[in-house]
């Protein structure tokens, strides 16, 4: 039995991820056991977790993978200071103390790391490194459902490479293109992430959700000035405008100056029309960008089958794209493909490319379990918990459980659902979710102001079965980890009357666009979670229920937590989140909790707590 140990960490989002004879057993981002969002130091936590899960000792795993190579990326930061020098020396000199300290002796950092787990750990031999781009790569095709596949990662940088497109077929991964620092789609969209006020590397998702509001008004300064895009997708970043290569921010003046406004201050100021076209333009630019990349791919390799990872394959709106126009006949989208997942992606490909394994392809859906790779906890130990907690509560069977539950949607009640094994990766998918009626026209502004505590624009995502996912959406593929928008059928839709299409952004947000206006955005489009009763037994069950009462086969499914907190995972988060919001009940496992019946001092000024993201 040869036991793998995936390692991401050092940059964000670190993670950790466990197979045992090339299956995947156990992966968790750190941030959910640190509680510090996109938490980027070693993953002590993660590490613990999925080692206890499968009874294990750290001496007894047979290969360690750290998903980079450190001296790559030293390399990559040494040769760009002398590229732009003598600017950028203040990055410079604050960076390299780092280096000289940890990353560059990073086996040894790392081994003497590891130890803190098992004394009895003493190979230093077992620690391997995989590169950045592989190890997204490999995230993204070897849990795949198909035997050969296109693999496209985007993402910020990895050591040197940006943006990669590989070929997968069986066990191997042979790299086609590359297109390497500073020239980025990641760090593009980044950098008027930075622009609009929201942080990088977190906040880029937040100009996904405000780009519909806006119109692309500046599309074309941004392909005529900032970027030097091909027919085939390739492209060149016009540096003169952007600060992160040898800087402490992503853009400079010159980039302020070219759209005549500065740099938001997110307190400060509030966004206006002119923010919400910045959004439409840019993510209008990454679409074009990611269409002529996929397209000049397909034409040239013949291959139906397209994988993708990096942070930018969360672009969930460019994806929906990219299915629509038909440019591959099947499309898989690695869950976390973030840099959390680099941990899955490195132990899979030591898995298949050093140790020279066979690859059987999935029978159903694909080898992820559903993303259901983190923390579960028994009855037994979730009624100690909640009686230690204070907390009031009341258990049921699954059955009555069930039907409760659904009563209280209909009444419009908002739920903490917490259920089974954690997600991997940012989206909650049923196991740490917030759950309410999409019918509800009241219930989008309800829950961003009164229990997420965010921007009033974030839309919404619907969690469907998937049986019957083309009676209500433009689409008929599975999309179980929520990375593929599309509109919403016509005949479920609401026009909007003349008076309305005259309104300006935030105000489109109050008008009722369909019969499930709470996960409709303004343009018609929702971001999808097919729910499949193999992955996710009882989601699927309420969502039947759901749909046998209300004849709507649809549930809001946002995740559990506040604004700059990772989504929770213990029993005591939950119920932290619980006391410290408007949700009106806490479903954990098989008990249920009601906001009324519990003690108000156990009630906590809880999102003061979190850094707003």
């Amino acid at each position: 039995m040869t036991k793998i140990l995936g390692i991401s960490a050092f940059y964000h989002d670190s993670a950790a991820a466990l197979i045992i004879n090339g299956e995947i057993i156990s992966a968790a981002q750190e941030e959910r056991f640190s509680r510090i969002k996109h938490d980027s130091k070693y993953p002590y936590n993660a590490i613990e977790f999925v080692l206890k899960n499968s009874n294990l000792k750290l001496s007894e795993i047979d290969h360690i993978v750290f998903f980079e190579k450190p001296f790559l990326k030293f390399e990559r930061l040494l040769e760009t200071y002398l590229a732009f020098a003598p600017k950028g020396f203040k990055s410079f000199s604050m960076s390299m103390p780092i280096w000289l300290r940890e990353k560059l002796f990073q086996k040894k950092f790392l081994f003497d790391q590891l130890k803190r787990h098992d004394q009895n750990f003493n190979d230093i031999e077992k620690i391997n490194f995989s590169e950045h781009h592989y190890s997204h790569a490999a995230s993204a095709f070897y849990p795949s459902p198909f035997k050969d596949a296109v693999i496209i990662t985007l993402d910020g940088v990895g050591e040197w490479a940006t943006t990669t497109v590989a070929i997968g077929k069986d066990n191997k991964i042979d790299m086609l293109k590359e297109i390497y620092f500073p020239h980025s789609i990641g760090l593009l969209y980044s950098a008027f992430t930075y622009y609009l006020g929201f942080k990088v590397n977190s906040g880029e998702y937040k100009v996904m959700g405000l780009a519909p509001y806006g119109k692309p008004k500046y599309k074309n300064i941004i392909l005529k000035k900032l970027i030097d895009l091909k027919d085939d997708g390739s492209f060149r970043l016009n540096m003169k405008y952007f600060n992160y290569a040898t800087g402490l921010t992503m853009t400079n003046k010159n980039f302020s100056n070219l759209f005549s406004q500065k740099v938001r201050e997110p307190e400060k100021e509030l966004l206006t029309q002119f923010h919400m076209d910045i959004a439409a333009s840019i993510q209008s630019v990454t679409e074009e960008i990611v269409l002529k990349l996929t397209k000049s791919i397909a034409q040239e390799t013949k291959i139906k089958n397209l994988c993708m990872a990096g942070g930018v394959a969360l672009n969930c709106v460019a994806n929906g794209k990219i299915l629509k126009n038909n440019i591959f006949e099947n499309i898989w989208l690695q869950p976390a493909s973030g840099d959390a997942g680099g941990s899955l992606g490195a132990a899979l490909a030591f898995w298949y490319h050093e140790l020279g394994e066979k690859r059987s392809i999935p029978s159903y859906l694909d080898d992820m379990k559903g993303s259901y790779l983190g923390p579960s906890f028994k009855d037994d130990h979730i009624e100690k918990t909640l009686v230690s907690l204070g907390a009031k509560f009341q258990k049921y069977d699954e059955e009555n459980l069930i039907n409760f539950v659904v009563e209280e949607l209909k009444n419009e009640k908002t739920i903490g659902w917490f259920q089974g094994r954690m997600e991997f990766g940012p989206r909650a998918l049923g196991a740490r979710s917030i759950i309410a009626d999409p019918r509800s026209d009241k219930m989008q502004k309800e829950l961003n102001l009164k229990v997420k505590f965010r921007e009033s624009f974030r839309p919404f995502a619907p969690s469907i079965l998937r049986e019957d996912l083309n009676d209500w959406f433009d689409i008929n593929t599975d999309s179980p980890y929520m990375l593929l928008v599309a509109d919403i059928k016509k005949n479920i839709q609401i026009p909007m009357i003349e008076e309305d299409k005259k309104l300006f952004g935030i105000e489109k947000l109050n008008i009722k666009r369909s019969l499930i206006p709470a996960v409709t955005h303004v343009d018609y489009s929702a971001r999808i979670q097919t729910v499949h009763k193999e992955t996710n037994p009882k989601y699927y069950k309420l969502l039947k229920k759901f749909k046998d009462i209300t004849g709507c086969p649809i549930l809001v499914n946002t995740s559990f937590n506040v604004r700059g907190e990772p989504i929770v995972c213990s029993i005591e988060d939950s119920f932290r989140c619980f006391m410290g919001t408007n949700l009106d009940i806490l479903v954990c496992e098989n008990f249920i909790l009601f906001k009324e019946e519990q003690n108000k001092k156990l009630s906590k000024d809880y999102k003061s707590q979190f850094k707003k993201d």
